[in-house]
Parts: structure tokens; C-alpha cells; sequence
């Protein structure tokens, strides 16, 4: 049993240098970074959308999309904040399958780390460009902070990171808004806690060096559903469920208190027209209780350009090459009516 060590790869620095980030896009960071801010710590009160593909596969693709929510948005920003959903790591559970475009540039080809990471940069700067709007990615590898820190504005740690301790040390150190989704078990316990990690300083050691951070207020809870022993989705979107969230988070006594609902993967059962009633209870359930109001902040949302999943190779362009997502025409009448809601 070995290691083979393939290429040395290029280090934060120097990729910010090959491919720096506009000050007028730096400004609209600080602007998005701020009303995300407000919005978790209820000193704002508009209603998150995180929304957007399963997988960020297709630069072009992506940009397409983003711009046109960009187009949506102006009519209802008063009412809402859309992130666009841009991932560019996949987890999987058994290895196999496409892992990102941070790690595979081309679906159809070996991993390519060094190119995969120039590539997940240009393609959250390029997407500010297309649309006027900073994005949300997963961060799987917690190494890969530093390649994009100074772009998004949002991050989110999935049901199979949230238990790991460096995942919650090191989202402790982001200066963003910080999703703990529950682990697949379902135990809401272990995300409370990930949250309680990120919220407190640590010091430990990152990228060869000992590192201290001051706490992240703004992490918070992502209700995703989970998966009984037998392999049964199991949702936990529902009013109880919410109720019973609150109560943990008095137990806890966490900062900003603030829950997003993820209406795909065991929420959904991955059948994502769900989504779109999903998202009606939810908002229908923050009318029933103002605790549940103040506490359910946004929505983690699947679409795309197309409708449903493809296999790599197909090459419709703009649907899915992982999980599947919403079309365009329901996403965009989603939205309005989430901002008709809210």
C-alpha cells in the first residue's frame, strides 16, 4: 500500500494571482456578504433562495442560468435573496461517479486537480460577471477554502462532512454564512453540535500551519430529511420537525437561531417535482407560528436549464449530470410564488 504522488499543486496565492478577483465584483461581495448577514441574524427581513443545479458540470451552462435568475431577481429582490446554487464537489459515498468539476474539469475524463481548481475560480468569477450575484458551493474539502474565500458567500457543509472535525474547525474561521445540514441518520443532535463547533474559536492546524479562528456566528442549521436503517428516506421539513428544532436550539443556546430547508435529496425522496410542494409548506408552516417564521430563514432549491438528469454523455445542455432538478419555467414560477409568500 502506497501513495503516488501525481503533481504538486498550485497554492491559493498563486491561483488569486493567475486569476484575481475585480474590485467591483470584490464590492459586491461585501454588499451580498452583508445582507446575508442581516438576514440570519434577523436584522433583515427577507427570505433566502439557495437555488441552482445539483452539480456546477457546464461553465457555460451555469452562466446561462445564473443570468437568468439575475433577470428574476429584479422582480423580487425587495422580497427575497437569491444565492445561486454553484457546487463544484460532489460527495460520493462509494468513490465512483462524477466528483465536481474541481475535481474532474471534464466529466468524461480522470480527475485533474490542478486544472479542476483553476477551473472552480474562473467559474464562480465569471458567473458574478454573468449575473451581478456572488454564489453558494459546498465545501467538501476543506483545504479548497482558500481558492475561493475572497467569492462566495455562501457555504455549505453536507450531511456526510457535518460530523467531521476539521469541517467544523475550519468553518469557524469563514467570514460567510455557514449551513450545517443533519447527517443522513437524521440525528439533529450531531448538527447542533457541528453548529455549536463552528460558532466557538479553535486552534488547530490547516494546510501546514497552526491556525487560531475567532468563531463563525453566522453557521447554522440545513434540514436535508435522512435515511432509515433500512434505507428509507425519511423528511424532517415537516411543522413538528420544525418545532421540535427550536427547542434544541434554546437547549443549546446558540447564536442567531436560524434554519434552512434543503427541499431535494431525503426531503424529497430525490423526486424533484416535490420541490415544489415542499417549498409551499414550509412557507405555509411560518404562517402557522412566528417562532417557526423567525426560525426557517430560507431554501436550498434544485434546478437547472432542463428539467430531470442525463447521463455523462448525453450532452443535453443545461440538465443535470447528477441528481434531478427542476426546469427553468417551474423554477421561475417557484420563485415568484415563494415571493408572493414570504
Amino acid at each position: 500500500m502506497s501513495f503516488t504522488y501525481v503533481q504538486p499543486l498550485p497554492t491559493p496565492e498563486e491561483i488569486k494571482y493567475e486569476f484575481p478577483l475585480p474590485s467591483s465584483y470584490a464590492e459586491i461581495k461585501k454588499v451580498r456578504d452583508e445582507e446575508i448577514a442581516g438576514v440570519l441574524t434577523g436584522k433583515n427581513d427577507r427570505f433566502m433562495v439557495i437555488i441552482g443545479p445539483c452539480s456546477a458540470d457546464n461553465e457555460s451552462a451555469v452562466c446561462e442560468y445564473v443570468s437568468r435568475l439575475a433577470g428574476l431577481y429584479d422582480e423580487v429582490r425587495d422580497r427575497l435573496i437569491l444565492i445561486p446554487r454553484i457546487y463544484t464537489n460532489k460527495p460520493r459515498t462509494t468513490g465512483s461517479g462524477y466528483k465536481g468539476i474541481t475535481s474532474q474539469p471534464d466529466p468524461a475524463q480522470r480527475p485533474d486537480f490542478r486544472a479542476g481548481l483553476i477551473a472552480m475560480r474562473k467559474m464562480h468569477i465569471h458567473a458574478i460577471e454573468a449575473s451581478g450575484l456572488t454564489s453558494a458551493d459546498e465545501m467538501l474539502y476543506p483545504e479548497n477554502w482558500g481558492y475561493v474565500e475572497d467569492i462566495l458567500s455562501y457555504v455549505a457543509i453536507g450531511a456526510r462532512s457535518v460530523e467531521d472535525q476539521q469541517h467544523r474547525l475550519t468553518v469557524s474561521g469563514f467570514d460567510v454564512a455557514a449551513g450545517m445540514k443533519n447527517p443522513t441518520s437524521g440525528d439533529l443532535t450531531v448538527m447542533l453540535n457541528s453548529v455549536f463547533a463552528a460558532q466557538h474559536p479553535h486552534e488547530f492546524t490547516y494546510r501546514g500551519h497552526e491556525v487560531m479562528t475567532s468563531g463563525n456566528p453566522l453557521a447554522h442549521t440545513v434540514l436535508r430529511g435522512s435515511v432509515d436503517p433500512n434505507g428509507r428516506d425519511i423528511p424532517n421539513y415537516h411543522y413538528e420537525d420544525l418545532v421540535r428544532l427550536i427547542e434544541l436550539y434554546k437547549q443549546y443556546e446558540l447564536k442567531n437561531p436560524a434554519c434552512v430547508i434543503d427541499t431535494n435529496h431525503s426531503n424529497s425522496g430525490k423526486k424533484f417535482k416535490q420541490q415544489i410542494r415542499i417549498a409551499k409548506e414550509v412557507l405555509h408552516n411560518r404562517t402557522e407560528n412566528p417562532d417557526v417564521c423567525r426560525m426557517v430563514k430560507g431554501l436550498m432549491i434544485e434546478s437547472y436549464l432542463e428539467e430531470g438528469t442525463q447521463k455523462i454523455g448525453e450532452g443535453v445542455y443545461g440538465r443535470s449530470i447528477t441528481d434531478p432538478c427542476l426546469g427553468w419555467e417551474d423554477t421561475r414560477r417557484l420563485i415568484l410564488e415563494i415571493a408572493e409568500a414570504v
